[in-house]
């Protein structure tokens, strides 16, 4: 990808057992690039998300630093400063004008940035960029995730070939409710921030906010995209927006399924469909409240086709229901036929179905022509224990 660098170290900012790997990563456009970013709509939120608020207005960025093990949340005046002073830094090494780096932070709440820390190691973030890569920033942003998540596509514009490369961190705290987790997109195309921010939200909305872990919303979550125009692609008409809102869209729904997969304690990812809901909003509501159920999870896991904790939870989740009308299916297996249980042999059925990795669920409430979906996963012991003890 052209006029893209990237970096990513080990800065000492991680405790415990994650102590001594990379935490430390920057993004580097060699000229600015048109920007756009979403956040969480968490009230607690960190500084970064406070400071990249007002930044992103203008619109353009040239740098991001984003550390791994430490928040800066609830840190008060300082925490801002701090962020603002990170990005100083980087500016200064970069050779940059300071407003055009944005900082992102994950990892535990309460705690103060180790400023010293960051200092020590600002020079060899901001040297021998040629000889680092994408995988190394993205190993740079992961706290509790299992796997470094990276999606790279190449696409052509009127004969003009451009690449969007996304990196995401995500694990545990997801929720929608934007953005659910850090990622950031980065792309050669030469697109207007406008176009860029239009994008983003559509290809956000349908995949970051179509995803949940557990149901919390995170204080730090962050999506920046930065399109530098170093390609020769460039998005002049509606047609050539509408080709790369396609592939954002892959690049997304990918990054997002791979936060799922790796959710923490998760052995399953797992996609419910509503279908024939009366509204975009009953179906979006009903898919939601099957997702975020910890009952439906742990059936989940114990791959047990209980389908009443899926059909209870549509019908709490304040879609316009009718018991008798739902239809589910697990896999190619019809369960539940106009509210009527099909049976001791289509569950047991069913149950083979559920010990695939990846699975379908399908609700039809028969009540209209309106569909929506979510991707969830299941919920284990493990998940318990990751969070019991997150901050030794």
């Amino acid at each position: 990808m052209k006029g893209f660098k990237f970096k990513g170290i080990v800065a000492g900012i991680k405790k415990g057992a994650n102590a001594g790997k990379k935490d430390l990563g920057l993004i580097f456009s060699t000229r600015p690039a048109s920007a756009a970013a979403l956040f969480t709509e968490n009230r607690v939120v960190a500084a970064p998300v406070i400071m990249g608020r007002e930044r992103i207005k203008a619109g353009v960025c040239q740098a991001v630093v984003v550390n791994s093990g430490n928040a800066n949340c609830f840190t008060g005046d300082q925490g801002l400063r701090d962020a603002r002073e990170t990005a100083r830094l980087a500016a200064n090494a970069l050779r940059i004008p300071e407003e055009l780096v944005m900082v992102a932070s994950t990892g535990v709440i309460g705690a103060p940035i180790p400023m010293q820390r960051l200092i020590d190691a600002m020079p060899a973030l901001t040297t021998e960029l040629d000889n680092s890569s994408f995988e190394d920033f993205a190993q740079s942003i992961m706290t509790t995730d299992l796997s470094m998540k990276v999606v790279v596509k190449k696409h052509k514009i009127k004969g003009e070939e451009f690449t969007v490369a996304g990196a995401a961190k995500g694990s545990g705290m997801i929720k929608p409710n934007m953005a659910t987790m850090l990622a950031f997109i980065c792309t050669d195309l030469d697109i207007s921030s406008t176009l860029l921010k239009a994008a983003l939200k559509i290809a956000c909305e349908r995949s970051f906010n179509r995803i949940s872990v557990d149901g919390d919303t995170s204080t730090n979550d962050m999506v920046l995209a930065m399109a530098n125009g170093m390609s020769g692609a460039a998005v002049e008409d509606s047609d050539d927006a509408l080709e790369f809102e396609t592939i954002l869209n892959e690049v997304t729904l990918e990054l997002a399924k791979m936060v799922v997969k790796d959710g923490e304690g998760a052995t399953k990812l797992v996609k419910i469909v509503i279908n024939g809901a009366a509204s975009a909003q009953d179906a979006l509501k009903a898919a939601e409240a099957v997702s975020h159920s910890n009952l439906v999870k742990t059936a989940i896991y114990g791959e047990d086709p209980n389908w009443g904790r899926i059909t209870a939870a549509a019908g709490r989740s304040g879609a316009d229901v009718d018991p008798d009308l739902m239809d589910l299916t697990f896999g190619d297996v019809v369960l539940v036929k106009k509210g009527v249980w099909q049976g001791v042999e289509a569950e047991k059925r069913a149950a083979q179905v559920m010990k695939k990795s990846e699975l379908e669920i399908v609700l039809d409430l028969n009540m209209g022509s309106f569909s929506d979906f979510y991707y969830f996963c299941d919920f284990s012991e493990n998940y318990v224990k990751i969070n019991a003890d997150y901050r030794s």
